[in-house]
């Protein structure tokens, strides 16, 4: 059995014996979880196990393990999406950045091959129709901080700009960290670093993993997915015409998650390709690189309280969107079938909606899930933020039923 560590405020006992429940039938194996009401932390847990990231572990070893600890912080995947949409939002709040102008009204290389209509907004809702690269990158290619602006400024568009919505997997980190540098001269990692984590005093949260951080990380790792895993929430196995989309390397769905031609986990580097060859997302390199759409690194508590502070006041009084700002990044911007996930999706922003395809807590919620099991959102009309973060990655990509599972619980907490 999991030692659960950790505290829960009175009234949400039931949320921490849904985490411990993660951990003895739905696969879980190093996970945190916080929750915040009104600013406030009512929910603080961790436990399992993590793996340290090990870069240099020759590729016959064991690796090691260790307890997860209260300040243990793991990658966050497409989680991260939602932490980095915060950074256009507030240069608008300052005056700093127009949603409704042309792209290349700040970046005018963006204009090339048919994307001269594309607006700021489009980046934010999966509508700008450049999902995908023709070439994908090397995982060396997409952190150097060129070759990924370069490539998705000469992609010509799979659909015209503002027409459709598809889920930009890798391509949204290169389109927001361009788009931010070109604004303020920045990158988005270091922009967030000083403006908002820097302010929200002792906010483990980073888009591009300081190398001081690297001995306090969890490597992912593919957990199985229990035969059954109970409660409700989506089915665990896709639809069929969904798995034949991953599975088929000329989708829209391949092709838009294959942007980055990651290494597996510990695979060893062709001649002459030096460590960059290897590099899969658990290497330090990698989560140094800013990835805005894919790679940040924090811990569960940060996350609930970066959430907390787009809906309210915490850490002394500290908050980050105006009311207008946030009406603004939780409103529909996109709404039906998604091109690339292949479901009906919902999205503001930078952010999901809540919807059938990614659950939260109510109507009002907003937020972003991570491929393979965390989740994090905001639901302004409880006061509530919710971050769920695992080294221990499932095949879910908008929906993964231990998070669903805590949010359900959490939800009877609330309501009971």
């Amino acid at each position: 059995m999991v030692d659960v560590q950790g505290t829960v405020a009175e009234g949400f006992e039931a949320v921490r014996d849904a985490f411990a429940v993660n951990f003895a039938r739905r696969g879980d194996t190093g996970a945190a979880l916080a929750v915040h009401r009104d600013g406030h932390p009512v929910v603080d847990l961790w436990g399992g196990v993590r793996q340290p990231l090990a870069p240099d572990l020759p590729a016959d070893a064991d690796p090691p393990v260790e307890p997860w600890a209260a300040d243990t912080t793991v990658m966050l995947r497409s989680a991260t999406k939602g932490v980095a949409a915060a950074v256009p939002h507030l240069l608008h709040q300052r005056g700093l950045l127009d949603l409704d102008a042309p792209v290349g009204t700040y970046w005018p290389e963006f204009k090339a091959n048919g994307k001269e209509r594309a607006l700021v907004r489009h980046l934010l809702s999966h509508r700008a129709g450049v999902p995908l690269l023709d070439r994908p990158l090397t995982a060396a290619e997409a952190v150097d901080g060129v070759t990924g602006p370069r490539a998705v400024a000469a992609q010509a568009p799979v659909w015209a700009p503002g027409t459709a919505h598809g889920y930009h997997p890798h391509t949204y980190g290169w389109l927001l960290g361009e788009l931010v540098r070109r604004v303020t001269g920045r990158t988005l990692g270091t922009w967030f670093a000083e403006e908002v984590a820097a302010p929200l005093v002792g906010l483990e949260l980073w888009l591009g993993l300081p190398a001081s951080r690297v001995p306090g990380v969890a490597r992912v790792v593919h957990a199985p997915v229990p035969e059954r895993a109970p409660g409700r929430g989506l089915r665990v196995r896709a639809k069929p015409e969904v798995a034949a989309a991953y599975r088929d390397p000329e989708s829209l769905t391949r092709r838009a998650f294959g942007a980055i031609a990651l290494s597996a986990p510990g695979a060893e580097a062709a001649p002459g390709a030096g460590v960059a060859g290897a590099m899969d997302e658990n290497h330090p390199a990698y989560l140094a690189g800013g990835l805005a759409g894919s790679a940040g690194v924090g811990t569960a508590r940060a996350l609930s309280a970066f959430y907390a502070a787009l809906i309210g006041e915490v850490d002394g009084g500290r908050r980050l969107f105006t009311p207008a700002t946030l009406a603004q990044a939780r409103a529909q911007e996109s709404g039906g079938p998604d091109r690339v996930l292949m479901v009906n999706t919902r999205f503001g922003l930078g952010y999901m909606l809540h919807s059938p395809a990614s659950p939260m807590l109510g109507e009002g919620s907003f937020g972003h899930p991570g491929r393979g099991g965390s989740l994090a959102f905001a639901d302004p009309g409880t006061g509530v933020s919710f971050a769920y973060v695992t080294s221990g990655m499932q095949r879910s990509v908008t929906s993964d039923p231990r998070a669903q599972a805590l949010v359900r619980a959490l939800r009877g907490c609330l309501t009971g």
